[in-house]
This record gives C-alpha cells, sequence and structure tokens, in this order.
C-alpha cells in the first residue's frame, strides 16, 4: 500500500498539518506491506535529499512565514502520476486538492480529504455572510469529490455535514507525549523573564493570526495583573503588550516550545476557530491545565476535570475563569490534563485509526491482507 499525501501547509513554521504528517510518516515507515510520499511546495534553504519527500516549485505566499501557494495542478498531478500510489489524501483546499482529484479518477485510486483548515468560518468571519455562503458553496464542491473525508474534530464533521458533504469521518489529531513532557519543566524559565519563582505563568503559542484572537489575552492580563504573568510565543506578536506580558516574536523549534510549556502553570487560548486546537493538547501534554474560549473544536477537548472555559471573545470572563483554575489544585489539574492526553491522543493509535481509513476506502480490511494485497 502506496499512500500519497499532498498538502500546501508544509513550510518551516508549520503547525499541526506538519505534525500530523511527520508523525504519520514515521510510523507507516514501520508497517509491513506500506511506503509513504509526500508532496509539498519546494521552498528556499538545502536540496531535499530524502526520495520519500517531493519538492514542486510553487510561489511564495507574502506574510505568511514561509508557506508557497501553488498555482498549476499540472505539475501535481505529473509527480502522482509518475508515483502510481495505492490512495491519495489532499491536506489543503486550494489547487493540490483539485490537483488529488484529476490525479486520482486518471489512476483509478481512491482519494481522501483532510480537512485541516475550515475556510468558510475563517474568511467568512473577514468578508461577511455572502462570502461564507459562496465558500460553503465551494467546499461541498471540493470535498464531494473525496472518496471520505476526515474531519479532526465532531464540530468540524457536523460542519461539513451542515454544509452537505458526505462520507465525513471524525479523526482526531495526536500529541507526542514523550517531547510534550512534564519532566521538561526548567524553573530558569521564570527566572530568565525575571519573574519569582511564585509567579503564576500563562502560556500562549501560535501565529499571531486574526482568529487567534490575541487582542482577548492581552485584554485578560490587564484585568488579572499580579501575580499573573503571560508568555506570547509565536510570529506577529503584539508589540504593546501590558507588564505582565512577554513576548517571543518569532518560530520556536517543537524542542524549545515543549521547555517553555513544561516550565509554565497554565495555558490561555483565546481562539474560536480552531478545527482541533493541538497547541491546547501539547500544553496538556506537558502536565498544564488550560484556559480555552468555549468555542469550535476547543470545548469539545477540554472540561472542568482540566482546565476551564469561558465566554467567546470575553476578556472578563477569561480572567474569572483563570482566577478560578487557579483557586484549584493546578497540579492535579495538570496531571489530569497529560491523564487525558495520554489516553486519547497518543500518535500511535491516532496513525492506526488513519491507516483503518486507508483500508477500508482500498476494500482491504486486515493488516496482513493488506501486506498481500501488496506484494509485487
Amino acid at each position: 500500500m502506496h499512500i500519497a499525501d499532498m498538502t500546501m501547509f508544509y513550510a518551516p513554521s508549520s503547525g499541526g498539518v506538519r505534525t500530523y504528517l511527520e508523525a504519520k510518516r514515521l510510523r507507516i515507515k514501520r508497517l509491513p506491506g506500506m511506503r509513504h510520499t509526500l508532496l509539498v511546495p519546494r521552498t528556499m534553504g538545502p536540496v531535499e535529499t530524502d526520495p520519500s519527500v517531493i519538492r514542486i516549485p510553487a510561489p511564495p505566499l507574502p506574510f505568511s512565514n514561509g508557506y508557497r501557494f501553488p498555482l498549476r495542478r499540472k505539475l501535481w498531478c505529473d509527480a502522482l502520476r509518475e508515483l502510481k500510489p495505492s490512495l491519495i489524501e489532499a491536506g489543503d483546499p486550494y489547487v493540490t486538492g483539485w490537483a488529488a482529484i484529476d490525479a486520482g479518477r486518471e489512476l483509478d485510486v481512491p482519494v481522501i480529504g483532510f480537512y485541516h483548515s475550515d475556510l468558510p468560518e475563517m474568511l467568512g468571519s473577514r468578508f461577511g455572510k455572502f462570502a461564507r455562503r459562496r465558500l460553503e458553496d465551494y467546499v461541498r464542491r471540493l470535498y464531494g469529490h473525496y472518496e471520505r473525508v476526515l474531519a479532526p474534530s465532531r464540530v468540524m464533521a457536523d460542519k461539513l455535514t451542515g454544509m452537505g458533504v458526505e462520507r465525513v469521518h471524525v479523526q482526531p489529531l495526536g500529541v507526542d507525549s514523550t517531547l510534550y513532557h512534564p519532566d521538561r519543566r526548567d524553573p530558569e524559565v521564570k527566572r530568565s523573564l525575571g519573574l519569582a519563582d511564585d509567579t503564576r505563568l500563562l502560556v500562549f503559542a501560535g501565529r499571531g493570526s486574526q482568529e487567534k484572537n490575541l487582542p482577548i489575552l492581552i485584554e485578560t492580563m490587564k484585568l488579572l495583573g499580579a501575580p499573573y504573568h503571560l508568555l506570547m510565543i509565536g510570529s506577529h506578536m503584539p508589540t504593546q503588550v501590558p507588564d505582565n506580558v512577554s513576548v517571543i516574536d518569532h518560530f520556536v523549534p517543537q524542542s524549545e516550545l515543549a521547555r517553555l510549556f513544561a516550565s509554565a502553570d497554565a495555558l490561555l487560548h483565546a481562539g474560536t476557530h480552531e478545527t482541533f486546537g493541538l497547541v491546547v493538547l501539547e500544553a496538556m501534554s506537558s502536565g498544564l491545565p488550560v484556559v480555552v474560549a468555549r468555542a469550535g473544536a476547543l470545548e469539545e477537548n477540554v472540561d472542568e476535570r482540566f482546565g476551564r472555559l469561558c465566554h467567546p471573545l470575553d476578556p472578563v470572563d477569561m480572567a474569572r475563569a483563570t482566577r478560578e483554575l487557579f483557586e484549584d489544585d493546578v497540579q492535579r489539574l495538570g496531571r489530569r490534563a497529560r491523564s487525558q492526553v495520554e489516553l486519547h491522543h497518543g500518535w500511535d493509535a491516532v496513525v492506526e485509526g488513519v491507516v483503518e481509513h486507508y483500508r477500508d476506502a482500498l476494500g482491504v480490511t486486515t493488516p496482513a491482507a493488506a501486506h498481500e494485497a501488496t506484494v509485487e
């Protein structure tokens, strides 16, 4: 069984999509009778030496931290035609998504779409109801061509079904619980920020995009004051912040992010358009309780056993939820958060679920049968 993954969501500072693809690639390589190839846009830097990664020329997307936007289906279709995979997975709703459909028809192989990005919500909130309706029509048309559609949360699956998309399946993403681990806690983090050891250190990580609602975090911190302090990590962070906010305004490697998470006391997240909320699960894996907006997939993944939910876009309620969190036993909540990730979001179990989708799409029901079907 040869799986070809393709997406434009793959850049040096990529988030959840790249994490998913790399975790899947690592584990598929270990499975007998299976092969994986990744097709992504070509970026500036060293020439790719891994033959299982194919870089396709694509122009840079301005102000996007290294992303590139493919414009021509043909280059992607040509690469797939040469590969002759058993199954194609498309990871974005743009040119590569349509190229996967074209190649799948020509090669007569199943094509799966993973709905990583909620396009109507993300752009409709900026451009109004008419744009949202047009985008919903687009999503229904595109994803209607796929053998099946994977959604990372129940709320996203319900949205797709509500748009008229059929054959939708919930497939949660995972967390590297070995990397994101409480043992990475480093007391020097607070000291490097000039904070006392008893400071209640909150953390947020992500891109400074509109849907993250970073002004809500800033207003929350103004309301909280001392002894609360927020560390904001990622590109395009705010430059005007109150005294109880520190900023790391650039992409941080995962190993460093894991250290910073484990060294904080809780995570704040005001995003309302999350399709899964991987950063929240990574913080939980690091032993942090979380305070998040009651919206999107965040509501689905967080409950009172290990976190607090607040009204969306409401800094007063977020401040209230944060104070309430610290009135509880924060360390106990953090241990529960870690256990939740270990139980439901380990990458081995997640990839096993994805591979089952592949087998079902190909009509192969067992690992043994899959191996027999692919022996050359």
